[in-house]
């Protein structure tokens, strides 16, 4: 996704949100599937997660394992690794909200589209 997306924060927040809406979307279309299927609310709602950080979070979290994991012995490897990352300064913040983000769509989803929640929310105002 070549979104411009800020830098600092402010652009860690945007990504957070692009992630709360994947997770939100992934979850309903899951909840279709499962829904339709007869499948049980614990799958309609980890495959989700799994699918909505993997999403939402891809990019960033694999640029973050391979900093971590690759030895960037060399200046010029250091520059060229750091070079494909957009705001490298605020990468590892960036992966946890867009983590926290993801999630927090996915249980945004569940608490629209579940049954129960919606029974609740009728019996509420007593």
């Amino acid at each position: 996704m070549n979104l411009e997306l800020h830098y600092g924060l402010l652009g860690s927040l945007e990504a957070a949100l692009i992630a709360l809406a994947v997770g939100f979307v992934v979850f309903f279309l899951w909840w279709q599937v499962c829904r339709r299927t007869g499948l049980s609310a614990g799958h309609a709602i980890a495959w989700p997660c799994l699918a909505a950080v993997a999403i939402g979070a891809g990019v960033d979290g694999w640029n973050l394992f391979y900093l971590g994991m690759v030895q960037l012995e060399s200046p010029l490897y250091a520059r060229l690794a750091l070079a494909g990352i957009h705001d490298p300064d605020q990468l590892g913040t960036r992966v946890v909200l867009e983590v926290a983000g993801a999630l927090v769509g996915v249980g945004l989803g569940w608490r629209a589209f579940s049954p129960r929640a919606a029974a609740e929310g009728d019996t509420r105002g007593d």
